[in-house]
């Protein structure tokens, strides 16, 4: 069974006596956008993707916003129509998708390379010595995507998010200073903790 089906509407079919007869560039674009994503930042995910005529079935998408296409749905939701596709949006959407219905199993941290607090948990891991899968956030789509899909629903929407993020044995941490106490390091002094990349530095 797939874990996220995505469907694509491309600019062909018939309805009573209209029929396209022109094929459609961008939908094959599209087509080719998803294939290679597949094979890409979304390995390890079973995509199933199901290619329609629009014109057989124009009405059913007018529902859900659909008008143009070519339409693409992730899970029955409309992501993109009236051009070919951007791999990045089928990225982010595939990832939302997939981590509504698969937890997080083992050790996992997200993060980036200019993060001190980042570097500071990967020293606290790797001196207890435990083994963990690290994602850099900026360099990763895919580990962008999974990071927020995964956190905005524990600490909402509006609450901006912050590297490092952690889950241990599948189960959410937060950040560096969570991550000592559970492995019962002193936190170090810092006085940039708690300013995101954007803050102007003091005078």
């Amino acid at each position: 069974m797939a874990d996220v089906t995505v469907t694509v509407f491309r600019w062909a079919g018939a309805w009573g006596p209209f029929k396209i007869k022109i094929p459609c560039g961008e939908c094959s674009l599209t087509k080719d956008v998803i294939v290679d994503t597949i094979d890409n930042e979304l390995s390890g995910i079973h995509v199933e993707v199901d290619m329609r005529d629009w014109l057989t079935q124009w009405w059913k998408l007018l529902l859900k916003g659909g008008w143009h296409a070519p339409i693409v749905l992730v899970d029955g939701k409309l992501v993109s129509q009236g051009a070919a596709l951007n791999r990045g949006v089928l990225t982010q959407k595939v990832i939302e998708a997939y981590a509504k219905k698969h937890r997080v199993t083992g050790n996992h941290l997200f993060g980036k390379v200019s993060c001190p607090h980042c570097q500071r948990a990967k020293q606290y891991l790797n001196e207890a010595d435990i083994e963990y899968r690290y994602h850099d956030v900026v360099k990763e789509p895919r580990g962008l995507y999974e990071m927020l899909a995964r956190v905005k629903p524990i600490v909402g929407p509006k609450t901006p998010i912050t590297v490092p993020q952690i889950w241990m044995e599948g189960e959410y941490v937060g950040g560096a200073d969570q991550l000592s106490e559970i492995l019962h390091r002193e936190i170090e002094p810092n006085l940039d903790r708690g300013q995101c990349s954007l803050s102007q530095a003091s005078p």
